[in-house]
C-alpha cells in the first residue's frame, strides 16, 4: 500500500506513522520550575544526536508542563526507564494540574541533579543532566508552524547505578530499557545480541 502523508488516508484503524519509526526509547524528562515545583513526564520523541558533546532532544506536542519548566530554567535530567519501572513510568504521564508532582503520584524517589537544578529518578539505572543549547518549534514545508516543540540539551553530568553494570559495560539484560513502538504498545531490550561493524574490502 501507499498513500500520501499530508492526506494521511491510509484506510486504517489507527494511523501507522509512530509504529514505523520505532522502537523510540522514552525521554523520561525531570524538570523545576521557576516556582520551585517539580514535574516528570515520559517523552517517545526523544533521542540521543551527538556524542561529541553528548546531546540530547526530545519533542513536546504542544506546550506542555515540561516545557514551561525547561524554558524558565534552561535544565532539565532524563531518566532511564528500566522494564522494572515500566507501570511507575505510565503514571507520571497522567495529566496532572500545574505544580503537582508527578514524583509523589507514582511513588518514585526524587534525587537531586548534581550540576543543574533538576530532578531525577533515584530508582533509574542512569540518568543525564543536560543544559539546554535550543528550543523551537518545527515548521512545515509550507513553513507552518506544527505545534511541536523542539529541546536540545548538552549533557553536562551522567549518573549510573552501580549494580547495573557488568564487565565494565551497561548490563541491557539486567536493566532492559524500555522501548515506545506504535498505538499502545512497548517493548524491553532484555533480549539483546551483538554485531560488529563490517569493513569494506579493499580494492585489488
Amino acid at each position: 500500500m501507499f498513500y500520501e502523508a499530508k492526506d494521511n488516508k491510509h484506510g486504517l484503524p489507527h494511523d501507522p506513522f509512530k509504529a514505523i519509526v520505532s522502537p523510540r526509547p522514552i525521554g523520561w524528562i525531570g524538570s523545576r520550575g521557576a516556582d520551585g515545583s517539580n514535574n516528570l513526564a515520559p517523552y517517545s520523541f526523544f533521542n540521543a544526536i551527538s556524542d561529541h558533546p553528548k546531546m540530547v532532544m526530545f519533542s513536546s506536542s504542544g506546550r506542555k508542563d515540561s516545557l514551561r519548566n525547561i524554558e524558565e530554567t534552561r535544565v532539565f535530567t532524563t531518566s532511564m526507564v528500566g522494564r522494572s519501572l515500566t507501570e511507575k513510568m505510565n503514571l507520571s504521564s497522567a495529566d496532572a494540574p500545574y505544580g503537582e508532582s508527578e514524583f509523589e503520584f507514582a511513588g518514585l524517589a526524587m534525587a537531586e541533579a548534581r550540576m543543574i537544578n533538576a530532578p531525577f529518578v533515584a530508582e533509574a539505572h542512569a540518568a543525564l543532566e543536560c543544559k539546554v543549547t535550543e528550543i523551537f518549534e518545527a515548521k512545515s514545508l509550507e513553513g507552518e508552524a506544527s505545534g511541536s516543540f523542539v529541546v536540545i540539551g548538552q549533557v553536562v553530568g551522567i549518573h549510573i547505578d552501580d549494580a547495573a553494570l557488568a564487565d565494565g559495560r551497561l548490563d541491557m539484560a539486567a536493566v532492559a530499557p524500555l522501548a515506545r513502538l506504535g498505538y499502545m504498545d512497548y517493548a524491553d531490550a532484555a533480549n539483546t545480541f551483538e554485531m560488529r561493524r563490517p569493513a569494506w574490502p579493499a580494492k585489488k
